[in-house]
Parts: structure tokens; C-alpha cells; sequence
């Protein structure tokens, strides 16, 4: 069965809950005309109030269709949206931290998705001797090349999900993904990240972006990823600066 890309899947929940969307923005347009008070808002005010709602509505769909049982970073980056202009702030950064990272390794897939960044360190990245959790000289040059960039951007919390291949056992390689995770966390950590902004989390065999069945599948599901969202500090500031 061929596994659905990020973009398929992505747009298959759009579809469904676009309607839910529209009816949302148009009752709160219909509050926000006909309140009294309402009406003294300006049109960026009334903007962000809408999308605000329509982000939160469309955060909650996404987060609790792509976070749970699959695509676990993905889940984490949708389920957080700020919407409105302050969501427009954290989006115009992430845009910026995005083009950065691809910059510094264009070997990585990154994926800006909703107000956040998806970053997938696949065997030309990071990579890990079989049935092993430390990190290879070619995996630390390459996280070498991250390190700026994530200083550049400490308003940010990063979620590591390791996985593994189907070789072994499902307990087994849930263990090895955990390790290999938490490998990348303490590396990071030993060049002079904080420790607090990172999260790891062993996914083991799931959510495959390829067939097991073949050699290069499972180099390929033998990966990394990072969830990479706004901060409580960042979304303070983005809310200050969009009140300007």
C-alpha cells in the first residue's frame, strides 16, 4: 500500500473541515457587525478576532487527526495554531528559521506547516550505525550545521521523534528510537542549547515514510524528526507586537 505523502494527507483533512471554517468565520462576522461594541473595532482588529477563532478551530481539528496514532511531529507543529495577525508574526519568523535550516542542510526536508516547522533528518542527515543510538561523525557534522540556526532562534520549542525500520521487534526498536532521539538532544544540549527546549520522543516503527520490504525503504524510515513551534515567550510577543 503507498504510503500518503505530507502533502496528501494534509489535504484530505483540509476538505473536510473547511466547511466547519467558513461557518465559524461567518457566525463570529455576523457577532462582530452586529455588536455594539464590535463596531467601534478597526478592520486589523476585527480580522484578527476572526482569524484567531478560524486558526484555533482549524489548530483543533489538525492537531487531533494528525497527533494521534501517526504522523506525531506533524500533529504537534498543527495543533498549537495561534491564528490572527499574531499567528501572521510567529508564521513570518517560522518562514525565515525554515529558509535558514534548508540553507545550512539541504540534505533535510523542511515543511512549513501551519505556524510551525517540520524537519525530517532522513539517513543523508543523521545517521545511525544498524541497531545502534550513537550518533556517526556524518550525523554530528550535520547537527553542527543546525546549531547556529537554532541559537538564532531560542524562542522556539523542538519536539525530537526518532524511529527505526521494521527490523526487530516493535518493543525493541520502540526503545532504540527513544535512545536515538535522545542522542540528538544531549548532542545539541553539549554544543550550548538549553536542555528545556527540547522534548524527545521514541516513535519506534510508526508512521513509515516508506515499505519496510525493500532495503532503501527501511534507510529511509530509519529517521529523525523535529517539531519546531513558538515558545510561550515568542507568542506573547507576537500578540504585543500585532496589538501595535
Amino acid at each position: 500500500m503507498k504510503q500518503k505523502s505530507t502533502t496528501e494527507i494534509i489535504q484530505g483533512i483540509f476538505k473536510k473541515i473547511t466547511l466547519l471554517v467558513l461557518i465559524a468565520i461567518f457566525n463570529l462576522g455576523s457577532i462582530l457587525t452586529s455588536c455594539e461594541a464590535a463596531k467601534n473595532t478597526n478592520k486589523t482588529q476585527r480580522g484578527a478576532a476572526i482569524g484567531t477563532v478560524a486558526g484555533g478551530l482549524l489548530g483543533a481539528v489538525l492537531g487531533n487527526n494528525l497527533g494521534k496514532g501517526g504522523n506525531g511531529a506533524l500533529g504537534a507543529v498543527l495543533g498549537g495554531v495561534i491564528g490572527g495577525v499574531a499567528g501572521g508574526v510567529i508564521g513570518n519568523k517560522m518562514d525565515k528559521q525554515a529558509r535558514e535550516i534548508q540553507t545550512a542542510l539541504p540534505g533535510a526536508t523542511v515543511e512549513r506547516v501551519g505556524e510551525g516547522i517540520k524537519l525530517t533528518l532522513g539517513e543523508n542527515s543523521v545517521r545511525f550505525d544498524i541497531n545502534k543510538s550513537t550518533l556517526t561523525s556524518t550525523a554530528k557534522a550535520n547537527l553542527d550545521r543546525l546549531v547556529p540556526v537554532f541559537q538564532s532562534y531560542g524562542e522556539t520549542n523542538i519536539v525530537i521523534y526518532g524511529y527505526t525500520d521494521s527490523t526487530g521487534t516493535p518493543e525493541h526498536n520502540l526503545t532504540l528510537s527513544d535512545q536515538r532521539a535522545a542522542s540528538v538532544k544531549n548532542y545539541l544540549a553539549a554544543k550550548g542549547l538549553t536542555p528545556s527546549r527540547f522534548t524527545t520522543t521514541g516513535m519506534g516503527i510508526a508512521d513509515p515514510i516508506a515499505t519496510n520490504d525493500t532495503l532503501e525503504g527501511r534507510v529511509q524510515n530509519r529517521r529523525v524528526e523535529f517539531a519546531i513551534t513558538a515558545n510561550e515567550k515568542m507568542v506573547e510577543d507576537a500578540k504585543k507586537e500585532a496589538g501595535n
